[in-house]
């Protein structure tokens, strides 16, 4: 049972009043489409970093529930692939994402391979970054804070989120994201010294957490922990970090940008495995491990102090809820909408846009509901998407490698019909215990259909893959 005091309800009340204010006010009148989707192109350094460590650190329930059932292999699995991916992100991608000019992935796509395919990577991206994850743990918490029935509770968090962007697009999304990121670390540095106090140190988690749960691999087969190393791949076709490096004053900024936050992740990592830790270790038999965070909390912290470590987890949440709100709403009104009606005014972008957040809002509650895991959303939604999107977008930034049009869709299609396809067989025994074809993960046969397309598009036109080649070479 959660217990709230007056104050911890009122501190509470004062973040949600805190946001919507900083979130009306960061609008700007008579802005353009750069403006609305993109802030102006002017995020600097120390503002880039911040939108972009709360902005791709939002499952916080998610990650007290990975950690409860697997141990530090949460730092594994959710953690150091999403490191690596994040370095090669800036090394490799991030000047030229920001030198290309664009407003959206889709557009990328669209100057590579045309309308046909930038419209199928709209209908990815969509999917890619539906907020269903984190609305659910957005109403969770409303729903330990108020008791109100979890409908209710995605109905009002979805407003909450969603409303200021409506307003201020892009800004008030990325100033939200300030404020947010400084109260997501002050959460989870307040919780750890109580429960060092009331519990102890490391011999207390050593003798009451399962012996795998302090294994690299939490017990879990080399497999499961593999899969999501190739989830991690989001990375590279993540669109949040696709929008900040467009939002960047320059590409150094947005390089420079990604190496310093997973300096930032590292840290926030070790803080809420710790929190997952202690959490196993003072509560063995909770029935719903989603709930690790919050119940270490009423374990554990005073008033006031446990106000504060719910704000910090909110934050977390909605930091990450409203980047993809916004970034789904942009994708439906101005990748898929207004491309359709091949509308030329700049106005319109906005207004098929502010029809995006309650198109993608609607949608999101509705899969909320219908699959109410953190984790299975994530990796369901990961599974089928990402290998449709990756080997046709990675392979559009480089002349070397990039594809015909009519491969770059059949590989965009096949991609994300083969890991679909497979996945729906493997539930026919049921969503909690899949059994997929010769015990092969959905994502494998996903990714080698995209890459056989690939390889056939280059074996295909080995002159024109020469000649790139000669010319890439001769102006380096």
């Amino acid at each position: 049972m959660i217990t709230l005091s007056p104050i911890d309800i009122a501190l509470i009340a004062a973040y949600f009043v805190s946001v919507l204010v900083i979130g009306f006010l960061s609008a700007k009148k008579g802005s353009d489409s750069a403006e609305f989707l993109l802030a102006g192109r002017s995020l600097t350094l120390p503002i880039f970093v911040m939108t972009l460590v709360s902005t791709w650190y939002g499952g916080i329930l998610g990650v007290g529930e990975f950690s409860y059932l697997y141990g530090i292999s949460n730092w594994i699995v959710q953690g150091v692939p999403y490191y690596i991916f994040a370095v090669v992100f800036a090394l490799f991608l991030a000047r030229k994402v920001r030198a290309a000019n664009h407003l959206t992935i889709p557009d990328k796509l669209h100057e590579a391979y045309g309308v046909k395919t930038s419209l199928l990577g709209a209908v990815l991206v969509f999917i890619l970054m539906t907020p269903a994850p984190y609305m659910l743990m957005l109403a969770v918490l409303l729903q330990l804070v108020t008791g109100w029935s979890l409908a209710l509770c995605l109905l009002i968090g979805t407003v909450a989120t969603t409303v200021y962007l409506f307003v201020g697009g892009f800004r008030s999304d990325v100033n939200t994201d300030v404020f947010e990121f400084v109260l997501m670390f002050a959460g989870f540095a307040v919780i750890l010294p109580f429960a060092f106090e009331k519990f102890g140190g490391v011999e207390f988690i050593r003798q009451n957490v399962p012996p795998p749960h302090l294994t690299w691999n939490g017990g879990n087969s080399i497999q499961f922990v593999i899969v999501w190393f190739f989830i991690a791949l989001w990375t590279l076709v993540d669109p949040a970090f696709h929008q900040r490096c467009s939002a960047a004053k320059s590409g150094a900024v947005a390089q420079r940008g990604i190496l310093i936050s997973i300096v930032f992740w590292f840290f926030f990592d070790a803080m809420t495995a710790t929190a997952g830790l202690y959490a196993r270790a003072a509560l063995p038999s909770l029935q719903q491990p989603i709930m690790a965070y919050p119940l270490l909390a009423e374990l554990t912290l005073p008033p006031i102090a446990k106000g504060l470590f719910y704000i910090g987890m909110l934050a977390t949440i909605m930091s990450t809820l409203n980047s993809l709100l916004f970034i789904s709403a942009t994708t439906f009104g101005r990748d898929v909408v207004w491309r359709l009606r091949r509308s030329a005014d700049d106005a319109s972008v906005k207004r098929y846009t502010k029809l995006g957040l309650a198109v993608t809002g609607i949608l999101s509650i509705g899969l909320s509901l219908l699959i109410p895991s953190v984790i299975k959303l994530w990796y369901t939604i990961g599974t089928i998407v990402i290998p449709g999107l990756l080997v046709p977008l990675l392979a559009s930034y480089s002349r070397r490698f990039t594809m015909s049009p009519q491969i770059a869709f059949a590989a965009m299609l096949g991609g994300w019909l083969a890991s679909t396809g497979w996945l729906i067989v493997g539930w026919r025994t049921g969503m909690s215990t899949p059994s997929y074809p010769l015990g092969i993960e959905p994502m494998y046969p996903g990714l080698m259909v995209a890459l056989l397309c690939w390889m056939f598009g280059m074996a295909a036109k080995p002159e024109a893959w020469i000649w790139s080649k000669y010319r890439e070479d001769g102006r380096s």
